[in-house]
């Protein structure tokens, strides 16, 4: 399947709460009001938590701002997504769309990117999902590649040296879930960013990590040690500067898988 993330920036005069709200009960309506047109499969709110993200980072050091949340939206392929969107019928609704955004987001400080899932540790059933009652929080990990590699490169460690590192661990590390999310599709990615005149980069893709609060309040030793190796291995491929990390509860609107 085809995804998009969509990281978001709300607009400077709006609380985190209040364009949350209005995603939420305004936007999330209308996007699932027109989801059949569009094509979408899933249509996912990912909600930035209340947690004090200032710590989050730990050893990492100084790391952008966190985002406001994120839009995943999954297609059956990218054919599908292509002939619904750009139908006549798929290009109205996508500038119902855009206007609406233009009420909650700072569209020039959000951006969005199509991708593609490489899971890497996976529960059965897998349908884990972050709820605002459940234990469960979701991390968020946008990041960018450190200069000395190419993009392909940076994927291919990501992929090949880093993954392992953490499925190894990841029951020490009190992890229930984690895949990568790895940017794809450039003239699709930068076709969005321009109709919503995105003015920031794309990153290399994002991680994202499912834990339950429990085993974040009380570290125990073999959360320190496994932490501390998944930190020096992202050290080899991350530009910690330019990437960014919060944590986050799921909002599923739509599911039609």
């Amino acid at each position: 399947m085809l995804r998009l993330t969509f990281l978001l920036r709300r607009r400077e005069d709006m609380s985190r709460q209040d364009m949350q709200r209005y995603w939420l009960e305004e936007h999330g309506s209308l996007v699932a009001g027109h989801s059949r047109t569009l094509g979408m499969l899933r249509y996912v709110q990912v909600h930035t938590t209340d947690d004090d993200h200032t710590r989050l980072p730990g050893r990492r050091g100084q790391m952008e701002e966190p985002y406001d949340g994120a839009v995943e939206v999954w297609w059956e392929s990218k054919q599908a997504m292509i002939e619904a969107t750009r139908s006549e019928e798929g290009r109205k609704v996508d500038q119902i769309l855009r206007e609406d955004e233009t009420n909650f987001l700072d569209l020039k400080r959000s951006v969005a990117w199509f991708n593609y899932e490489y899971p890497q540790v996976n529960p059965t059933p897998e349908n884990v999902v972050a709820t605002e009652r459940s234990s469960l929080v979701k991390l968020y990990f946008p990041l960018r590649h450190l200069d000395s590699l190419t993009f392909d490169e940076a994927q291919w460690y990501w992929r090949t040296h880093h993954g392992p590192v953490i499925r190894r661990q990841a029951h020490g590390s009190g992890i229930v879930r984690y895949q990568q999310v790895h940017r794809d599709e450039p003239d699709l990615t930068d076709a969005i960013n321009r109709s919503r005149g995105s003015e920031t980069e794309p990153y290399l893709g994002h991680a994202e990590v499912w834990m339950d609060r429990s085993s974040m309040g009380n570290p125990t030793p073999e959360n320190r040690a496994a932490s501390k190796r998944a930190y020096e291995d992202e050290a080899n491929f991350i530009d910690f500067s330019r990437s960014t990390m919060f944590l986050a509860k799921e909002h599923v609107i739509i599911d039609r898988r």
